[in-house]
């Protein structure tokens, strides 16, 4: 018995843990909507006057901005989510 409780204790240590990643996703999930939002409002993503795609490159200039938000984030980001995140496990650890 001993040998096992030994064996899933070790499993737990090495695991991280279910509740952090899903709290980091979120975490990185806002900081991408935060950046898509400002690298909207300074322009990108807006067609342009000569050689613009149209209605089209309008329609789905949304999504190009939020995957290059989303891959700002995958590099690192400003660091928004990692604040966000160890805040959030610090309310949920004293919790």
């Amino acid at each position: 018995m001993q040998m096992i409780a030994n064996s899933i204790q070790t499993q737990i240590v090495k695991q991280p843990d279910a509740g952090d990643a899903a709290l980091r996703r979120s975490a990185q999930k806002l900081e991408a909507a935060f950046l898509a939002e400002m690298l909207k409002s300074v322009g990108l993503g807006e067609s342009r006057d000569s050689f613009g795609g149209g209605e089209g490159e309008d329609q789905f200039s949304s999504f190009l901005v939020q995957a290059q938000a989303e891959k700002m984030v995958e590099a690192g980001g400003i660091g928004l989510a990692e604040a966000l995140f160890e805040s959030l496990k610090e309310r949920n650890n004293g919790a």
